[in-house]
């Protein structure tokens, strides 16, 4: 009878299972479809979402229980769900983590991790006890040690690759010791009592001495803040110096200020009890006011000319069903504008929008220009954002107080009510599609969602990408264009230096050109900005022996380590100066001699964004520089101080990486230069010269915004390529039509689906043998999928262009087919066979559309 009153659920979860779960639900408890649960999993406790209700009980196995049911109803709705297993189809990722992504509610949920001792950590204690030398490095680590190996040992071994110190060995002990009574130990609890760090306790996890589970509890994620307020009626002893200064900046802000505030103001906060003790204060608890933050738009809106009204009515007469529009305007044509009146025009038709941008660097800027239209009504999501602000976003879209989302790819999930437009800003960036699992392309599942909530979603940029282009062509998208300049702004000249004949005439190999420095140096005597591009980050990308020719590289990473300092003036490698990987964070310093061949002849090749910071101050000791690449940007305030420093001309020369070219709109910069982005011409990568005319048109077209023309110097080894040209030209459909010749020719997108798939393990023969399985599967199976679902041609599998990254040897097969439909079936059976052969899910990985080959 019990067990016909027990109503059971399918849960999916955040693993990397192509699969959902089968739950009992709590006593007396029902959860709804698209309600978060916490269920039980191994050994862990993970949060999930109901799927299904209603389902029939298991009859091969007893369900478990679910932990807790967090949401009464439905915290997503059936079109975000069904957009979910749509996703999960297209790109072959397990719903869990689809379902993950989208609901960005972790602060939510308290997690806590716990280790016990295993049965061989037991016998190892014992063993320990009675005097053997348990404590070492695991067989792997017996290895001969050379005193200076000419390679690194296979990353599977190199963690474990010595002999444990007795110090090591000795917080070993403690922590076996302390697990040693059976109870589960909280891991902040563990390490405080055995100075433990978090590498030795993965360590022993690896050795399997001991074991790691986790709990999940709800928790309350509202964010407060805490004030001090000024009690007037109180009568006034005696007080000290310090005392008096918080009375008076009480009193001077109206009674009350935030704690945080008075802390800034170096107020001893142990004075503040004092006050509050004798009764002169109170400290009052209050919801923390979110800040929208962004920049103040530098200039006042302006009318919107014919071409703006005409994109306009478009947009507008087809809200309230599904029509996707691409918005093809040049840089400076004022498609910014259009997306604010549309989302106007939206609003008072009861209908909430979401604008997605490609990075948090466009964020500030673009919230600016929405806070100013539309005040408490805009809403924030992105990366950058705590998990408590995330979620009180996400809460404030979902109850409809913010009609008005912005934020970068993720913003698409956005739970909006009555959504009615969706605008996708600068389409074509690469940075929309996600790297990790669920691999999905933000717009993409723009234009599905679109469609899904029966609304419009329009594509905008100056250079889209083929695959939209192609699509506005053949009519699947309505084509919308902007082919001039806000009042008539001429579009910027561009002069291409040629960096070969620089080189013959000059003799010596300069970043930056004659023709760059002196231009430059003009725009700064008449007090305009200037930005220049190099679009590489650090001092210099690799260090090399002179010797040898060995490269020094990442010891995780089959990539070139990055110099990070300023070089001695003969550009020599100094001893003790640091190198950092950009893939995996590694940091090493410069050693003395070569590894390989014990030369001392080291040597600093090419030149980053921080050497051409470095270099303008040498030609320019007067200029005001700055720099915008990922190391002085680390966070979203970083940003809006580095850009209200340009927007004031503060900075009056930036120089910077690819992130100075997305968007910015600073009326006072005439000139950009474009030093060494034709690097991306030699990459094995069939997007390589889309790439380039992106890169180069983008930031190009920061220059000439406001009331001067603009100029644009590009130095380049290749000024024949066509890319290059049609850049030069501002020729959009002139690259348009000769790239598509070549696609069409190879088969590669917009004219063909395509996919990589990568093979990864620790172990390199590992990695090695499922590649191979993997391709001999496809060989195999090649004519009868042909047959049945169409061409699909295989490339691979081979090693990846990166070889290893974090430890992790790399091959792939890349995948193309004329036919999508085609493609997803051939991917679906190499999951199903790699399953079969034991690959682990979470060792293939399935790009779906992959935008970088690397």
């Amino acid at each position: 009878m019990l067990a016909l009153m027990t109503a059971y659920c399918e849960v999916a979860l955040p693993v990397p299972v192509d699969r959902t779960f089968t739950y009992a639900a709590p006593w007396g408890q029902s959860p709804k479809r698209g309600a978060r649960v916490i269920a039980p999993f191994r050994n862990e406790k993970l949060v999930g979402v109901v799927t299904a209700t209603g389902v029939t009980a298991p009859a091969d196995f007893e369900a478990r229980s679910l932990e807790a049911v967090l949401d009464d109803e439905p915290l997503l709705g059936e079109h975000l769900l069904a957009l979910a297993e749509w996703i999960a189809e297209y790109y072959l990722a397990p719903l869990g983590e689809v379902l993950r992504a989208m609901l960005p509610l972790m602060a939510e949920v308290r997690r806590t991790v716990y280790y016990r001792i295993t049965d061989l950590g037991r016998d190892v204690l014992a063993s320990s006890v009675d005097g053997d030398t348990a404590f070492r490095a695991s067989p792997a680590s017996r290895l001969p040690v050379q005193e200076n190996p000419p390679t690194a040992p296979p990353a599977h071994l190199h963690r474990s690759a010595r002999k444990l110190s007795p110090e090591e060995q000795q917080i070993e002990r403690r922590v076996l010791t302390r697990l040693a009574s059976g109870e589960p130990v909280k891991v902040s609890t563990l390490r405080t009592a055995t100075a433990a760090s978090l590498p030795a306790l993965a360590a022993m996890l690896r050795k399997k001495w001991i074991a790691r589970e986790t709990a999940a509890a709800e928790r309350d994620a509202r964010r407060f803040a805490r004030f001090a307020v000024l009690i007037p009626e109180a009568r006034l002893p005696a007080l000290t110096e310090k005392q008096q200064a918080i009375l008076a900046e009480l009193a001077a802000c109206n009674g009350e200020m935030p704690l945080a505030h008075l802390r800034r103001r170096d107020l001893p906060s142990s004075t503040l009890q004092t006050l509050v003790r004798r009764g002169l204060v109170r400290i009052d608890e209050r919801p923390a006011v979110f800040h929208l933050g962004g920049l103040a738009p530098a200039v006042e809106p302006v009318a919107l000319n014919a071409p703006q009204q005409q994109a306009l009515q478009t947009i507008a007469s087809a809200l309230g069903a599904f029509h996707p529009f691409l918005l093809y305007g040049v840089t400076g044509s004022g498609k910014t504008a259009v997306y604010l009146a549309a989302m106007q025009q939206a609003l008072d038709r009861g209908l909430a929008s979401i604008l997605l941008v490609p990075e948090i660097g466009l964020t500030p800027q673009t919230a600016g220009l929405l806070d100013r239209a539309f005040g408490e009504k805009v809403a924030l999501l992105h990366s950058a954002l705590t998990p408590e602000e995330r979620s009180e976003q996400w809460r404030r879209i979902r109850r409809g107080e913010a009609p008005i989302v912005v934020g970068t790819r993720s913003a698409i999930f956005a739970p909006a009510p009555n959504l009615g437009l969706i605008l996708v800003d600068e389409e074509h960036d690469q940075s929309y599609k996600q790297e990790e699992t669920p691999r999905y392309n933000g717009r993409d599942v723009a234009v599905m969602r679109a469609k899904l909530a029966g609304a419009v979603v329009v594509l905008g940029s100056a250079t889209p990408s083929l695959e939209s282009w192609q699509n506005s062509a053949q009519g699947k998208y309505a084509r919308l264009e902007l082919r001039e300049r806000v009042m008539h702004r001429p579009l910027p000249e561009v002069e291409l230096v040629d960096m070969r004949r620089e080189f013959q005439e000059t003799g010596q190999d300069q970043l930056f050109s004659r023709s760059l420095i002196q231009q430059t140096k003009a725009a700064l005597e008449r007090g305009e900005q200037a930005l220049i591009l190099l679009n590489r980050r650090g001092y210099s990308f690799a260090v090399i022996c002179r010797a040898c020719g060995e490269k020094l590289e990442c010891q995780n990473c089959a990539i070139a380590l990055t110099h990070h300092k300023p070089a001695a003036e003969d550009g020599l490698a100094r001893q003790g100066q640091r190198l950092e990987c950009h893939y995996c964070g590694f940091q090493r310093t410069v050693p003395a001699r070569c590894p390989k061949c014990s030369s001392e002849h080291l040597y600093y090749l090419g030149a980053g964004s921080q050497q051409g910071e470095e270099r303008l101050a040498e030609i320019f000791p007067g200029a005001r520089i700055g720099r915008m690449d990922r190391d002085t940007v680390r966070g979203r305030h970083d940003l809006e101080r580095l850009l209200a420093r340009l927007h004031s001309g503060e900075i009056n020369l930036l120089v910077g990486t690819q992130m100075i070219a997305k968007g910015h709109d600073i009326h006072g910069v005439t000139l950009v230069g474009v030093v060494g982005c034709d690097h991306i011409l030699s990459l094995p990568d069939f997007r390589a010269a889309e790439r380039v005319f992106q890169l180069m048109t983008q930031v190009s077209g920061r220059a000439g915004r406001g009331d001067l023309p603009g100029r644009v110097v590009v130095q380049t080894y290749y000024p024949d390529h066509y890319a290059i040209l049609a850049a030069t030209a501002h020729d959009y459909a002139a690259f348009a039509e000769r790239e598509l010749k070549y696609r069409r020719w190879m088969h590669y997108p917009p004219f063909g689906a395509l996919a990589n798939v990568l093979i990864q393990s620790e172990k390199l023969e590992e990695a090695a043998g499922w590649a191979a399985a993997l391709g001999k599967y496809l060989a195999q199976n090649h004519d009868a999928q042909n047959q049945n679902a169409g061409s699909v041609r295989v490339l691979g599998p081979c090693t990846a262009p990166i070889a290893r990254i974090k430890g992790v040897y790399r091959f792939h097969l890349i995948l193309k087919a004329a036919s999508r439909k085609a493609l997803n079936a051939t991917l679906r059976g190499l999951v199903a066979h790699a399953d079969q052969a034991q690959i682990p899910r979470r060792n293939l990985v399935v790009d779906v559309d992959a935008q970088r080959l690397m």
